[in-house]
């Protein structure tokens, strides 16, 4: 039997919060035919219009006992919708009913509503976490997750976080290697795992006028290299001394404390994944020996990268101290 995936919208949703993982599941049933069953539902049938003004057509909301996995839409609408107590009923008859239930984005309101993430942990996109904690103190909020899972109970960070979500319940359903093609087709990273940060050191580095983008990039695409302050002054064309001074007062970090961060970052995705040994990321981004990646790891993250492999694999939440 095909697993029954509604994905619930309203007014005021956010396209992509829908439209990303719908894909991913209908590519999915191209490499696994048969799997899935793809429905959108609402409240009322017809079209529903999103925030950015293109409807999208929807069933009505049926029975809860008949959904597999129900997937919340997020966008501008889920206060209004968070209200709407014959949604809300259906929400949490699906929690009772269906083998699991997931927010995207700011569709956690919704899911908070229910009282179903009452003292489970979820997060949602990072504008939202304020407000969200303030209306729903119950919940434990981790707002530096791209997804979190608590039993049945899934929640997603921002917009594409949902695509790794999507690609996360597939895994669990179809296995890893119809989720990584699934992700080739869909030509996205796979996967970011749930534990990384929905904030990138990248962009955190970058400034308006870009002045060191070039930089970062080259950086980040040759982390195995030695990247001290002369290598990368001469990248640059400017005199280390100039270059440090300058690189401080646009970013403000060290170039030595930001090479570290971009290493750590990407050490800490192949980590968490958990396709490569410790020393062969050590060696892979840079940090020659696995005491030295250790060391960086506690002081950015709290944890040396094996715990943060096993904090990983049970899907327990872990920040990133910046």
């Amino acid at each position: 039997m095909p697993r029954r995936v509604a994905f619930l919208i309203f007014d005021g949703f956010q396209l992509l919060d829908a439209a990303g993982p719908i894909s991913a599941f209908e590519i999915a049933g191209r490499y696994a035919p048969g799997a899935y069953e793809l429905r959108v539902i609402a409240l009322r049938a017809g079209a529903v219009t999103s925030s950015a003004g293109v409807s999208m057509t929807a069933q009505a909301l049926g029975r809860a006992g008949s959904v597999d996995t129900l997937v919340v839409a997020g966008g501008n609408g889920t206060r209004a919708a968070a209200r709407n107590a014959a949604l809300v009923r259906f929400v949490a008859r699906c929690g009772a009913q269906s083998r699991r239930v997931a927010s995207v984005c700011s569709g956690a309101y919704i899911l908070a509503a229910t009282g179903l993430l009452d003292d489970r942990v979820a997060t949602t996109h990072w504008t939202r976490t304020s407000d969200f904690a303030r209306r729903f103190p119950r919940v434990k909020l981790d707002a530096d997750r791209i997804f979190v899972k608590e039993g049945k109970f899934w929640s997603s960070a921002g917009i594409t976080a949902g695509i790794d979500l999507s690609l996360a319940l597939i895994a669990e359903d179809l296995g890893e290697s119809i989720a990584r093609q699934v992700a080739q087709q869909l030509v996205v990273y796979y996967r970011r795992p749930g534990g990384q940060s929905q904030f990138s050191a990248l962009l955190e580095l970058e400034r308006a006028d870009g002045r060191f983008a070039p930089l970062l990039d080259h950086v980040r695409s040759n982390l195995r290299e030695r990247l001290s302050v002369e290598d990368l002054a001469a990248q640059a064309c400017m005199s280390p001394r100039n270059f440090a001074r300058a690189f401080v007062a646009e970013t403000g970090t060290s170039p030595a404390k930001a090479v570290t961060r971009l290493r750590a970052e990407t050490a800490r995705a192949q980590i968490e994944s958990g396709r490569a040994s410790v020393q062969q990321v050590a060696k892979e981004c840079g940090f020659g020996d696995p005491e030295r990646m250790r060391r960086a790891f506690v002081s950015l993250f709290g944890k040396s990268p094996s715990s943060l492999r096993v904090l990983s694999t049970r899907g327990a939440p872990v920040s990133v101290r910046t």
